[in-house]
């Protein structure tokens, strides 16, 4: 391409030519002709294949450069004159760098670039960890459930209650299991293998379902619930829920990509503002295996001949427990043909109680917690109760 404007004359541009070998700037003309780019000084007069010469995108700050063969190059701190030069003899830039210069093309990106993160954050990473969970063999399973009890061996015990009352717990939860998997066998479908046990813990009225198909129940729980067996039963078809769908290895699965991503970005994982983003990712997926532990669970005592009624009565026990506390969790002495101890002192306190404290109460509870509101749950339960 001739660098020749309309009229006839050539153009040129002025520019620093370095040799690349010394730092030393010699001031040229820079002009292209026949497929040359030829350079005057008058220390320098050369010429290059325009071929050869790499022209990199342009900046919107900052000098203008041509890279030139053996290292030498061509600079220009004259940006406007050196771009309309090379807009009208070499070529013009390309949408690339158009978009580059662009504010509103780069904002645009910008905001592409988030809605794709959080499109991959809310339903990419379930998805991914749930396929790679399923695929995960039972015996990988297993050990993984092993290593993680072992990792509660500080935080649970054996259990206090009495035999007779464990026993009953068992059996009952036996029979519900035996009822589910008869009624599941019809349609062809397995029921993953559990083992529950029964154990003092510090973590209160509770029940975990870990990888493996390992199930516990807190002592505190039977308390909470007043040893009612078929409660119990629902509390256990929700966790067996949770063994059915390996929520337990989906969570593993998505802690690890999730603490992978926010090390990347924070470069230390164990920092504040890495964890919180994990804290907030789990929570969310918590929320959506409760979900499909609540549903799984109405089945399984659908099969057993119980109404999923029960797990309303579980939700109001724990309203009670979050306005009365440890008091709520005394047994009842071995005489009483009333309420438990710890239900009486409740009840007793609840008169007290202002409807302010409960106001805090909910604003503080509420804001955090993983699973889905009490008040949706049991509109759930008692819909499916019907």
């Amino acid at each position: 391409m001739d660098d020749s404007s309309a009229s006839g004359t050539v153009v040129r541009v002025s520019a620093r030519y370095f040799d690349g070998r010394s730092t030393r700037p010699h001031t040229v003309q820079v002009r292209l002709a026949q497929g040359q780019l030829q350079i005057d000084g008058e220390t320098v007069r050369t010429q290059v294949p325009a071929a050869q010469v790499q022209w990199p995108e342009r900046t919107r700050h900052g000098p203008r450069v041509a890279r030139l063969p053996d290292g030498a190059s061509l600079q220009s701190l004259d940006a406007d004159a050196w771009d309309a030069w090379r807009r009208d003899t070499v070529h013009a830039d390309g949408w690339v760098v158009a978009l580059q210069q662009s504010w509103r093309a780069v904002a645009a990106s910008v905001l592409a670039l988030v809605l794709l993160l959080a499109a991959g954050y809310v339903w990419g990473l379930p998805w991914l960890a749930r396929e790679v969970a399923q695929r995960v063999p039972d015996g990988l399973e297993d050990q993984v459930g092993e290593v993680v009890l072992a990792q509660l061996d500080d935080m649970v015990k054996p259990s206090r209650l009495p035999a007779d009352q464990q026993r009953a717990i068992e059996a009952a939860w036996d029979d519900v299991l035996q009822r589910h998997q008869k009624a599941q066998a019809v349609h062809g479908r397995a029921v993953r293998p559990t083992q529950l046990l029964i154990r003092e813990s510090e973590i209160g009225p509770n029940a975990l379902a870990l990888p493996g198909g390992t199930i516990l129940l807190t002592d505190d729980m039977v308390r909470l619930v007043q040893n009612d067996t078929r409660v119990l039963s629902g509390v256990l078809a929700h966790e067996l829920g949770h063994v059915q769908h390996r929520h337990g290895m989906q969570t593993l699965v998505q802690i690890g990509v999730l603490g992978a991503a926010t090390s990347l970005v924070w470069g230390d994982f164990s920092g504040l503002l890495a964890t919180v983003p994990l804290w907030l990712g789990q929570a969310h997926y918590s929320r959506q295996a409760e979900r499909e532990a609540d549903a799984h669970s109405v089945g399984v005592l659908r099969d057993a001949g119980i109404s999923p009624a029960v797990m309303v009565t579980l939700f109001e026990r724990f309203e009670l427990f979050r306005r009365c506390g440890d008091d709520l969790l005394k047994p009842a002495a071995p005489d009483a043909k009333g309420p438990a101890e710890g239900t009486q002192a409740c009840h007793k306190a609840e008169k007290q109680k202002t409807g302010q404290d409960d106001r805090q109460e909910a604003a503080w509870g509420l804001g955090f917690a993983s699973h889905p509101a009490d008040a949706e749950r049991i509109a759930f339960f008692r819909a499916a109760a019907r």
